[in-house]
């Protein structure tokens, strides 16, 4: 399939997992790539691998939490590749908290990157999809469908990404710009290994937000994100689509 054929995508997150994963999807279906991630070594290698694999793409570091960083990027996407037809959200951070000890700097900073860094990026790309009658995906979560335990700023920080979504999808569909979100669940990367959990955690409760079948890898969500993306989801705007192996069914 070549989808994305004459169209320029920007990927946040770029540098691995569900990121990394949508912007090979995205090039292997002809589509040109500016990526974008706040660790430039794994930058640097996502963006090797796709030219190494015969795509297009070019990369920039980016702290999404900051503004001035975010409409640097959408503008050097634009300059670079001459318009910009679908950004993807992937850029995000997870932590987990007793809700009773949770400190402000610490839920301040995962809104910051999940929710306000995510709203900043579709402020910056909009005129430019307006143009191409583009589309956006974003990273919600099933967190933003049912709850995590000691997951209380993740939780808000995805549910709010939803609203904020459907609200685009709302406000700009008459206009020829879609918004969906991919809702994730026990998917295999980089982020949800090795966490950090309070030292009280109640693991009887982590088979809450377990899959049917197990954890699979991020290429199954880049499918589901090329999907809603390209002009197969054409008539699709203001979804949330769960990627969660059952786990919530």
């Amino acid at each position: 399939m070549q989808r994305f054929k004459d169209k320029v995508a920007l990927v946040t997150g770029a540098g691995s997992g569900i990121g990394k994963a949508s912007a090979q999807r995205i090039a292997a279906e002809g589509g040109a790539v500016f990526c974008v991630d706040l660790q430039g070594e794994a930058l640097d290698n996502t963006v090797s691998e796709i030219v190494s694999a015969g795509g297009v793409a070019a990369g920039r570091v980016c702290d999404i939490s900051r503004v001035d960083d975010v409409e640097a990027a959408i503008a050097e996407c634009v300059e670079k590749f001459g318009s910009l037809y679908a950004l993807i959200n992937m850029a995000g951070m997870l932590r987990f908290d007793d809700t009773e000890r949770l400190q402000q700097a610490d839920w301040d900073r995962v809104i910051a990157v999940n929710l306000t860094g995510t709203m900043m990026l579709c402020r910056a790309a909009l005129p430019h999809l307006l143009n191409t009658r583009g589309s956006i995906v974003n990273a919600a979560s099933t967190a933003a469908l049912s709850g995590l335990p000691s997951g209380a700023a993740y939780s808000a920080s995805k549910g709010g990404v939803l609203a904020m979504t459907r609200s685009i999808a709302i406000e700009y569909g008459k206009r020829g710009v879609r918004a969906n979100c991919v809702c994730p669940g026990d998917i295999k990367t980089g982020m949800t290994r090795g966490i950090d959990y309070p030292d009280n955690m109640d693991f009887d409760l982590i088979p809450r937000i377990m899959s049917l079948t197990g954890p699979l890898g991020p290429e199954v969500v880049a499918g589901v994100i090329a999907m809603l993306a390209s002009e197969d989801g054409i008539h699709v705007t203001g979804e949330d689509i769960r990627v969660d192996g059952g786990t919530l069914s």
